[in-house]
């Protein structure tokens, strides 16, 4: 999600002179933090952010379609890679994309790298990654997020869940191309391959009131 870039209130006495100071001479112009900076302050704000090459970005709260739908499908694959090396997160983990220097906060996030346990604030190595849609972020998670996204080198498939209509697009890269599967109510069943996994549509969409 991209909102307008906010001015950042400062969360304890240890970041009070190196962030906020800063931000208060550029104010109101953006200010640019360094990723350790973005950590610290996003460990205790009440606000999500995510961090575009040295600027914050809110995020805004999601409308009930979208958060059925992402509490759905965590459950789903939660029970799915249960036992395995896999782990699965919900819209609370970062993930990081060094190459383009951003933090995103997807809304389900699969990573099966062992690497990834040694960095308990974000992820940097996913092989599957989720966005709900919705109205305000759609232009963004198709654009220059999928964009971004796509520099994570084990990265196999990025999906994007319509909240209008019972939709999954699944792009799978194949040796250097990303390749289109749509499911929709016509087929049923849809599949998440990076994860070997296979699921009735209808459960993925279970108690949701289409916007």
């Amino acid at each position: 999600m991209k909102p307008e870039i906010i001015a950042v209130t400062p969360i304890n006495e240890q970041l009070q002179f190196s962030i906020l100071f800063k931000i208060m001479v550029a104010y109101p112009q953006p200010t640019y933090l360094t990723p350790d900076e973005y950590l610290q302050l996003e460990e205790k704000s009440d606000i999500k952010h995510e961090y575009i090459d040295g600027e914050i970005y809110a995020m805004a709260g999601a409308l009930d379609p979208h958060v059925t739908i992402a509490g759905n499908l965590f459950a789903l694959l939660r029970n799915h890679v249960r036992g395995s090396s896999c782990r699965v997160y919900i819209s609370d983990m970062k993930v990081r994309i060094e190459k383009q220097n951003r933090y995103y906060y997807p809304d389900v996030m699969v990573t099966c790298d062992e690497r990834d346990r040694g960095t308990p604030a974000y992820k940097k190595f996913p092989c599957l990654i989720v966005e709900v849609l919705s109205e305000s972020t759609e232009a963004f998670d198709r654009g220059d997020k999928f964009a971004d996204y796509e520099q994570l080198e084990t990265l196999q498939e990025y999906v994007l869940i319509n909240t209008k209509r019972q939709r999954v697009e699944c792009f799978r890269r194949s040796e250097g191309f990303w390749i289109l599967q749509s499911y929709t109510s016509q087929q049923q069943l849809f599949q998440l391959k990076s994860i070997d996994f296979e699921s009735a549509i209808t459960t993925l969409y279970e108690d949701v009131v289409f916007e």
